[in-house]
């Protein structure tokens, strides 16, 4: 049930999320430049694999491939009409890849446009789409949704607030990607984690965080930071290092292993939801869960 996420969190549970999406799909054939949520349509096989192998691995929260699912996003590909059969085309994929051992949860990232004032496109707009996305998910029966990877706080929270009207019961985990600069942690927006934690919180997260943007020896620090200030649980899903480009792709080389390692110090911060961003693979969860398991005996 999705409530018991949240009763798990409150005892002071640690749930392990999932890794990456973007390389795995692009390793199992997706052609550089093509719209990834299309692959709900086209391959929903390789989506269900996916799910399947993270849940063998020992992810406990399982993303649907939905990241980029947003109707505005969905548009640049001129997609935007076939928004409510992509998003629950890759929920169906992804429950029937983790069957009854995870916990399917809805990934909504940035909608891909700019906000007045510094862009052209109104809050309204964008809050739509959102909306329309994650209106999709909830009647599909994710168990959770996760607004993740944002760097605009407005943004971020327009979604949080779009989750809110739709599926109010529903866990959301809002979550803001940072880099690190001599005054500390803040998006490319200029949003540092204690506005971010305050920001998210009072827009209805249930649990705030930063995943992306770093390797997950830095994402100890924003651990801590996001401790020294967070009043609500948070997420921490790290990178598997920085890219390099090799061949025009990106490659992230930080083993399993390293990232383990780092896993122990952002659990001793107080994270209370670890997994994986880009690069990482179910190796890498395997190690985390690995990381858990040791911490519970």
């Amino acid at each position: 049930m999705p409530s018991e996420i949240l009763a798990r969190i409150r005892r002071g549970e640690v749930l392990l999320a999932d890794g990456g999406m973007g390389s795995l799909l692009l390793d199992a054939g997706l052609e550089p430049g093509r719209c990834p949520e299309a692959w709900n349509l086209e391959h929903p096989d390789r989506l269900a694999e996916i799910a399947r192998a993270y849940t063998e691995a020992g992810a406990m929260l399982v993303q649907a491939n939905t990241f980029g699912g947003s109707a505005l996003k969905l548009g640049a590909y001129g997609l935007a009409e076939r928004t409510e059969e992509i998003n629950a085309a890759a929920v169906a994929a992804a429950r029937r890849g983790a069957g009854d051992r995870a916990w399917v949860y809805g990934s909504c990232g940035p909608s891909g446009v700019l906000l007045q004032p510094y862009g052209d496109v109104a809050p309204e707009v964008v809050q739509e789409s959102f909306r329309r996305q994650l209106s999709a998910l909830a009647k599909a029966g994710v168990d959770a949704i996760v607004v993740e990877t944002m760097i605009d706080l407005r943004e971020a929270e327009l979604a949080v607030t779009a989750a809110r009207e739709v599926a109010p019961d529903l866990p959301l985990v809002a979550t803001m990607t940072f880099d690190a600069t001599p005054r500390g942690f803040f998006t490319v927006m200029g949003v540092d984690v204690a506005t971010a934690a305050a920001g998210l919180a009072a827009a209805g997260a249930d649990v705030v965080g930063a995943n992306c943007g770093q390797g997950s020896e830095v994402m100890v620090e924003v651990a801590r930071a996001f401790a020294a200030c967070a009043e609500r649980p948070f997420a921490i899903q790290p990178n598997a290092g920085l890219p390099r480009i090799v061949e025009g792709r990106a490659v992230y080389t930080e083993p399993p292993d390293f990232m383990a390692a780092q896993a122990e110090r952002i659990l001793e911060a107080g994270a209370t939801i670890i997994g994986g961003c880009c690069g990482t693979t179910p190796e890498h969860v395997r190690a985390l869960r690995a990381v858990i398991e040791r911490r519970r005996a």
